[in-house]
């Protein structure tokens, strides 16, 4: 991994108001139905996110932002009095997270579920046979109404390309009062390296990642109940351009459908080492930056068009 340092530091407080009432929120859902490909209008191909994933020594090199991640929404839930009883981790990866939710609620029956196989076997391996896991898409859950009390999913939201259908799949598969709190990467993520791509062809090399109030109104507009989302920013920096790109490419690298099919040539590879290096600070380091979104919301039990403030950040 090379020597990385990560520093971190909270925006400054801003508050963001959602007012909806009954006929609001039928707009707000329309609107989200019509427009929803304009955030993230670059199909993301699922296949090829499973693919890489697949390799999980190789993805190992990611495991440091993502255990990161992981902590702080630890903190998060702990301040919450929850007690469920059937757990659903959306996008379970290699296990780390089922093994802490099923030691943090050791009555609760919990459920990883992955698109990658490879993955899954691994993460059995490291639970023990403690949970059940499932090979499939998260945004199309192969589970009943209400069937869980509490939905966890980290840094797994933002490769699924229709995340207005995802969050539909969870708000129906949370029972009444069921708690959803995920993790995902913000509208800002890797924007100087989309920079540094800038020109080098005609492809999109970087995620169109959804912006913080795109993703709470869809929140809403799914019907969950006061939604609180909280955004930090993380960098890592680098000595070496080639070992932030080795970290991309292990963090999932690029599963968009219009990508290049081949590999790059060795003019383009060079320009953007260049385009990089360009973008060293006084002291010489390169910085890959991390909007990171943390949100949770409840399941309403019952819609009865009342209005709704939600304060996005404390």
């Amino acid at each position: 991994m090379g020597k990385i340092e990560i520093h971190t530091w909270f925006c400054s407080v801003c508050r963001i108001c959602f007012y909806v009432n009954a006929i609001q929120r039928h707009f707000v859902t329309l609107a989200i139905s019509l427009f929803s490909k304009q955030e993230n209008c670059m199909p993301i191909e699922l296949r090829r996110v499973r693919s890489l994933f697949e390799n999980h020594a190789k993805a190992e090199n990611s495991r440091f932002l993502t255990r990161e991640v992981a902590n702080r929404m630890r903190e998060r839930l702990a301040v919450m009095k929850i007690n469920p009883i059937r757990i659903l981790d959306g996008g379970c990866g290699d296990g780390c997270d089922l093994v802490f939710l099923s030691d943090r609620f050791p009555v609760a029956q919990v459920v990883g579920i992955d698109a990658s196989l490879e993955m899954l076997v691994y993460a059995g391996k490291q639970t023990n046979g403690k949970v059940d896991n499932v090979c499939g898409d998260f945004g199309l859950l192969p589970f009943g109404r209400s069937t869980f009390d509490m939905i966890w999913s980290n840094l797994a939201l933002h490769w699924h390309e229709d995340i207005t259908g995802v969050f539909g799949e969870w708000e129906r598969a949370l029972g009444p009062d069921g708690l959803l709190i995920f993790s995902c990467f913000g509208s800002q993520t890797l924007e100087d390296l989309r920079k540094s791509f800038a020109g080098i062809d005609r492809y999109s090399h970087v995620l169109p990642f959804n912006s913080m109030h795109d993703i709470g109104n869809r929140l809403v507009a799914a019907g969950f109940s006061a939604p609180v989302l909280e955004r930090e920013w993380i960098d890592v920096t680098y000595t070496s351009a080639e070992k932030l790109l080795a970290d991309v490419r292990a963090l999932g690298g690029n599963p968009l459908a219009d990508r290049p099919k081949g590999l790059s040539g060795k003019r383009q590879h060079e320009k953007l080492l260049e385009n990089l290096n360009a973008r060293r600070t006084h002291n010489g380091a390169l910085v890959l930056r991390f909007e990171v979104i943390y949100a949770h919301a409840f399941k309403e039990a019952q819609w009865m068009g009342e209005e709704k403030i939600v304060s996005i950040f404390r």
